[in-house]
């Protein structure tokens, strides 16, 4: 255990810091499981629309530095074409 102040301090922001990122993660996971689903299904409609929700939850948390912009880029990418191909 630190015996410093400031070294006390920095392990209780980090810890918060990576509890909001953990929180963040796994929401990011959850809105690209839900847009697999719907592509699963097949239903256009559904799938569109978790899309757009999902693809705004992946842009803020790459631009809260959860993840880096081409992680987002990449997401978003897989996300968007398995939508496209939907028959």
């Amino acid at each position: 255990m630190a015996n410093i102040k400031s070294a006390k301090k920095r392990i209780l922001v980090n810890r918060t810091k990576a509890d909001r990122n953990k929180a963040i993660r796994s929401s990011v996971k959850t809105a690209m499981k839900k847009v697999f689903a719907a592509v699963e299904t097949g239903d256009k409609a559904a799938a569109k629309n978790q899309l757009i929700a999902a693809t705004k939850t992946i842009e803020m948390a790459g631009s809260k530095g959860v993840y880096h912009k081409n992680n987002v880029a990449r997401k978003v990418s897989r996300i968007s074409r398995a939508v496209n191909e939907m028959a």
